[in-house]
């Protein structure tokens, strides 16, 4: 990404080309994920989105039209291609943003890139920082980016319809026993998820228990040995295919592992199952068909 100047020189330079700062009394105030007030004077019609799962969730509501920015990943829906880049989770373009004059940036909130964020908050920017740990936390932020670009109807309407797929995900596997899984979402360092991960927390739907779940870390790096100590009668991959066979591989060297002598490594397109959007529960489904093949049958009533 090309860089020109300081961060200081450039931020001048967007002081100069953003929006007014917005008024003390704003008609629109929602609180983000760190709890954090935003303050809008009217719905949002330029939005800079910089995190995929964000973009997606914004097309999904009826706001795809007002995302005028979008960082490199933001792949989904095909719409979502055309929209002009402004960097990514570490490292953003300024002179883009200061371009695209937003009037509500919309972000994860980790990654290098927060430094810059608090420079552009400080010019008079809203930022928005969105990170749903779970099924009802997405349909809230469905309900927040609604009330944030005017378009709540829709995303009412979406959030319900997420709640309502969830409910039966969770009813046609209801009375079956628990079935312990490892999270596997990285090789090298081998990276799971814990409890407190909107991934573990959507697993749950169907009775899947995840083995990490009281790390500390919300992405624990254990060896391979510790997940053999454990011995998970499944382990879940969040890969692509030509990604998933070589991990495949990789588990199958640890032949006593149960979840390996059963075949139960179930790969799982990663945009279905690490987005926290509708599309979440198309992995969630998916991983629990699959699972349900290596557990206990339903008790009986």
């Amino acid at each position: 990404m090309r860089r020109s100047g300081t961060v200081a020189t450039v931020l001048a330079l967007l002081s100069l080309l953003i929006p007014n700062a917005l008024p003390a009394q704003a008609a629109i105030e929602v609180a983000d994920s760190s709890g954090r007030r935003v303050r809008l004077a009217a719905p949002a019609r330029r939005i800079v989105s910089l995190a995929p799962g964000i973009t997606e969730l914004l097309f999904e509501i009826g706001a795809g039209a007002r995302v005028v920015g979008a960082d490199e990943a933001s792949d989904f829906p095909p719409a979502a291609k055309a929209v002009p880049r402004v960097g990514n989770s570490m490292a953003l373009n300024l002179e883009q943003v200061a371009a695209l004059r937003p009037d509500l940036l919309i972000a994860w909130p980790h990654g290098a890139a927060q430094r810059q964020l608090a420079g552009l908050r400080s010019l008079g920017i809203p930022v928005f920082l969105s990170e749903p740990d779970s099924i009802e936390a997405i349909a809230g932020e469905m309900r927040a980016f609604g009330r944030l670009t005017g378009n709540s109807p829709a995303a009412e309407e979406r959030a319900q319809a997420l709640l309502a797929r969830a409910r039966k995900i969770a009813g046609d596997h209801a009375g079956r026993e628990p079935i312990r899984v490892f999270v596997q979402i990285w090789d090298r360092p081998l990276m799971t998820v814990n409890g407190r991960h909107m991934i573990s927390n959507a697993l749950r739907l169907c009775g899947a228990r995840n083995v990490f779940a009281d790390a500390a870390r919300l992405t624990p790096t254990p060896n391979r040995e510790a997940v053999a100590a454990l011995d998970p009668p499944a382990i879940v991959l969040l890969a692509g295919p030509a990604q998933a066979a070589a991990w495949v591989r990789d588990w199958k060297a640890l032949a006593q592992l149960q979840a390996v002598r059963a075949g139960a490594l179930v790969a799982i397109d990663p945009d279905r199952l690490a987005r926290p959007t509708s599309r979440l529960l198309e992995g969630v489904a998916a991983a629990c068909d699959a699972l349900a093949a290596h557990r206990a049958p339903a008790r009986p009533p």
